[in-house]
């Protein structure tokens, strides 16, 4: 057995290789700092066909094995981490998928172009409540005649907003688990699609990633990929390959570290000698070829197995787990044998160095590689009993009240929403100056990005003095619009806001802003959007234009001179009330099981919420096996 590539494989890893050194390399440093997406060069890899390696000549692609595809990542990788990801996505996530799954029509009408490299492609799994777990899916798809209506979010998607074809995952049957996720393909450019901002990264900045924000998107029957209740499946056979490409991806991160260390070690001179010529430095290159020329053959042999249609889900998660170690290891001693020079910005081991790192967070944390391997040898570990009664609403700021203001005019739902608010004992005749630091403030009136132009600005400060709060935003208003200061954003990464009444303006509610609002006492929700995510964590809102809202608000509020407010003292949390049982409980006739919707079946992937009626016929009783018909409501 020859442990070796041929030379068609080497023969595409000298193109791939003289494209990037001379189309990206000279510009990586540049689409680094700027958190820019290669554009141009994504169009030219597309022209050289490498945007279609693995797929069959008859539906665009090249012909080309996996060894061929993972080369191909592995070698942009090498002098740009952000450029491999790149091309694995949308062969891994936004290609493979119709490939794998796709009718004979949608293979012609949409893996075609994909792999033509005439599209992008991006995968839409990730949301707040569905990363490792993508059971926790929440993002909905309701089948209406003869298309769906596609509601939801999803959040950290490469290739978003770039890509023109998303393989989109939603539930499509609640309350059944996984069983009741499908997939689809949804078109950039179907109405009510839109993005979130590029995030701002810490590495792979060339790399553009976004949230994905369904509101009553209109799917067409025909875009359902595979079956109802096969999205879950789709899911994870997808991820499968992708990490492949991750592995290839990181590998190739690594090398690139390696190579240049290794140029570095011998021009740098100390103690008359160059220092890869210095035990300490030599055995670090020793080593760090020995990790490199290991995961090369783990990711070589994964795809390997891939292109023959052999088992490879425990090969591929060990290739990815292993190569995205070794590459955190490989480029912190590049970046160690470099010394301080390794440390400034514009040194490609600096911005490889944040490059590796993502590569063992996504397409599944290693720690869940970890799981995966583990399951392939001593099986799947039996559920917690109370599992499915656990994962709750999923509300990322915990349970609230939920309460949208909808009866009447606009000016009449700003009056019952202020009208509550001080039933709940909100002062408004005091108040705190608008630049209060977020941490120190006891009300923010906070805007995203749904103020428009800065002059609306004035509109939310004069808000913020009538309900007596200091001024904030969420990230991209202070950021990338600059309409506030950096330290007055509110979210994860930002200021975090624990007072006790919070207004969020034209704020869908992306996962990070939602974290640093979540120890909010009450959180009120303005937004045009009844689909945004904010409202599923607020305790009141309003489905609305914040331009209109903004000034009856400010008027039913006061617009007199506020009162100095004393000290704040957090109110009391007003959490929903737990109503009693208004429902029947199912009673087995062959063993007196009780089935409490409330609970649902864990063992049988019923999750919790599901009623009786809303069962699958083959569900039975999980005591003693009765079919569902012979179960009593009493």
């Amino acid at each position: 057995m020859l442990f070796k590539t041929t030379e068609e494989h080497e023969a595409l890893r000298s193109k791939v290789r003289k494209f990037a050194e001379s189309e990206i390399k000279p510009i990586a440093f540049m689409l680094d700092q700027n958190n820019e997406f290669p554009t141009e060069a994504v169009k030219q890899l597309g022209e050289m066909g490498l945007l279609g390696i693995p797929y069959p000549k008859e539906y665009g692609g090249a012909g080309l094995d996996y060894i061929s595809y993972a080369i191909a990542v592995e070698e942009l990788a090498r002098v740009d981490g952000g450029s491999g990801v790149i091309l694995s996505a949308h062969t891994s996530l936004g290609a493979w998928p119709i490939f794998g799954f796709g009718t004979e029509e949608q293979k012609k009408k949409y893996l075609v172009p994909l792999a033509q490299g005439k599209k992008l492609g991006a995968l839409g799994l990730t949301e707040p409540n569905a990363g490792s777990d993508a059971s926790g899916t929440q993002t909905t798809a309701v089948f209406n005649g003869d298309h769906y209506i596609l509601n939801g979010g999803k959040i950290f998607i490469t290739n978003a907003d770039k890509a023109e074809v998303y393989i989109v995952i939603a539930v499509t049957t609640p309350g059944i688990g996984t069983k009741g996720i499908s997939a689809f393909i949804v078109e950039k450019g179907f109405k009510g699609f839109t993005f979130g901002d590029h995030y701002d990264k810490l590495g792979i900045r060339s790399s553009s990633t976004a949230e994905l924000i369904f509101n009553n998107v209109k799917v067409p029957k025909e875009n359902l990929l595979g079956k109802e209740g096969e999205g879950f499946r789709i899911a994870m056979a997808t991820l499968d390959g992708g990490r492949i490409g991750i592995a290839a991806q990181a590998l190739g991160i690594a090398q690139g570290a390696y190579e240049s260390a290794v140029d570095y070690a011998l021009e740098r001179e100390q103690f008359g000698k160059a220092i890869a010529y210095q035990q300490a430095i030599s055995f670090k290159l020793a080593d760090m070829a020995t990790k490199l020329r290991s995961a090369r053959l783990l990711v070589y042999s994964a795809a390997e197995l891939k292109e023959n249609h052999e088992p490879f889900g425990m090969e591929s998660a060990m290739a990815k787990q292993y190569a995205s170690d070794i590459a955190l290891e490989v480029v912190n001693d590049a970046v160690q044998i470099y010394g301080g020079n390794g440390y400034l910005k514009g040194m490609d081991v600096e911005r490889m160095y944040r490059d590796a790192k993502i590569t063992t967070i996504y397409e599944g944390t290693n720690e869940i590689q970890r799981i995966v391997i583990a399951s392939h040898i001593v099986g799947k570990a039996p559920k917690e009993e109370s599992y499915a009664k656990k994962k709750g609403s999923g509300a990322v700021t915990g349970e609230r009240k939920k309460q949208i203001f909808s009866d009447g005019t606009p000016q009449e739902q700003v009056n019952a929403l202020v009208e509550t608010l001080k039933k709940d004992g909100f002062d408004f005749t005091i108040g705190i100056p608008v630049d209060t630091p977020i941490i120190d403030a006891e009300r923010v009136v906070s805007v995203g990005k749904g103020i428009g132009s800065k002059e609306n600005m004035d509109i939310a400060i004069e808000l913020a003095k009538a309900a007596g709060a200091a001024i904030g935003s969420s990230r991209p208003v202070a950021e990338t619009l600059r309409y506030l200061p950096l330290n007055r954003y509110v979210g994860m990464s930002g200021q975090k806001f624990k007072g006790n009444l919070y207004f969020a303006l034209g704020i869908s509610g992306a996962g990070q802003h939602l974290k640093g609002i979540k120890e909010a006492n009450t959180i009120v929700a303005i937004n045009n959007n009844p689909n945004a995510p904010i409202f599923k964590n607020a305790d009141y809102g309003i489905v609305g234009d914040i331009l209109t809202i903004m000034p009856l608000l400010t008027k039913a509020l006061g617009t007199e001179e506020k009162k100095p407010a004393p000290p704040m003292v957090r109110m009391k949390k007003r959490t929903p009330k737990k109503l009693a049982k208004n429902y029947k409980i199912q009673i087995c006739n062959g063993c007196g099981y009780e089935y409490d919707q409330e609970l649902g079946d864990d063992e049988g992937g019923i999750r919790a919420g599901t009623t009786f009626d809303k069962l699958p016929e083959e569900w039975i009783c999980p005591v003693c096996g009765e079919a569902k018909d012979q179960f009593i409501e009493i």
